[in-house]
């Protein structure tokens, strides 16, 4: 299989979370439009600035959200102390901008200033910004080691223009006391965007039953992805509305915990978190669901079909399930 097999399991935990907001309050949120409210993708938008009093005022940065794990996540506290580093480096107010001042931040979260030198697709060269999560999955989770990919919509401003971008980055965190601490910190990379897009890439790109984050949307115009791959989810959005978390960038290289490596670098896969507007991490969303997508993704010619459910039937090795899936169904493909 491509992306099971991992060395150990960890089990649920409840969530009993209090969640503190950063700058801006700390982000997440599903879109550029209002967030959905499903567990997973809950968010509380913080107060609109107000203009300063007198002189012209600065175009407004959209609100800032604070993104909540869901209960059903297998360890939100690993999330959360991913999100929370990724929303403090992506978000300041005026005069907080630098290397320096993102340092401090970090700083301040407990763990190694360091880590802001990975981190520079968030830290623009702006006089202000706010980032907000789209979703935090994992790229794995083992006893003491994790992976979440947080993936993001970040705007800054310069001057008089405000600007909408974003990236996923590859969080690593590792088990220490009191709470896991992250180790390193890896943005996407999709590369340029090719001059010319095949008809399929743009097909994809123009169908709104496909959301993409702005990495994966990189991702497809870069045009490493394989058409079957592209073929594949046209054919998913023809039944379903599939809200994408990862297709190549910004995703481990290697299946976690393994030598094997990913087919999602490689072009070869995408995995989706949120199935016609139900996050698949939610308890809430019906199996059935969930079931309906993962064979539809085999029978779209899928090898590797990966979820919180493991299915029956396909061919040998088909279908399967691990911790690491239990927040999205992950479509492979042997090409």
């Amino acid at each position: 299989m491509e992306d099971c097999g991992q060395a150990s399991r960890v089990g649920r935990r409840t969530v009993l979370l209090a969640v503190s907001g950063l700058a801006f309050g700390a982000a997440g949120c599903s879109t550029s439009h209002p967030p959905p409210t499903a567990a997973g993708t809950r968010s509380t938008e913080a107060p609109r600035r107000q203009p300063s009093a007198g002189g012209s005022t600065p175009p407004t940065l959209p609100s800032a959200t604070v993104w909540h794990p869901s209960p059903g996540d297998v360890d939100p506290q690993v999330k959360l102390r991913a999100v929370r580093l990724v929303e403090a480096l992506g978000t300041w107010h005026t005069g907080e901008q630098g290397m320096a001042a993102a340092r401090r931040r970090v700083s301040a979260l407990g763990l190694d200033p360091g880590l802001a030198g990975s981190a520079k697709p968030v830290l623009a060269s702006a006089d202000e910004a706010v980032l907000r999560v789209v979703d935090a999955q994992y790229g794995g989770i083992l006893a003491d080691t994790g992976s979440v990919l947080v993936v993001c919509r970040q705007w800054t401003r310069r001057g008089g223009t405000v600007t909408a971008g974003g990236t996923t980055v590859d969080v690593r965190l590792s088990r220490a006391r009191p709470r896991w601490t992250v180790t390193a910190l890896h943005p996407a990379d999709p590369g340029p965007a090719v001059s010319s897009l095949s008809a399929a890439t743009r097909k994809v790109l123009d169908d709104s039953r496909i959301a993409l984050p702005p990495a994966a949307r990189a991702d497809v115009r870069s045009g490493h992805i394989h058409p079957t791959t592209l073929g594949a989810l046209l054919d998913l959005a023809g039944t379903y509305r599939m809200n994408v978390s990862v297709i190549r960038s910004g995703h481990p290289l290697y299946v976690f915990g393994t030598s094997r490596r990913s087919d999602h670098p490689r072009g070869r896969a995408f995995d989706v978190w949120q199935i016609d507007g139900r996050p698949v991490v939610d308890p809430a969303t019906p199996r059935r669901l969930i079931e309906s997508f993962m064979r539809d993704a085999a029978v779209a010619g899928s090898y590797n079909v990966g979820g919180p459910v493991l299915l029956g039937g396909g061919t040998s090795g088909q279908f399967f399930s691990d911790p690491t899936h239990h927040d999205h169904v992950h479509v492979g493909f042997r090409i």
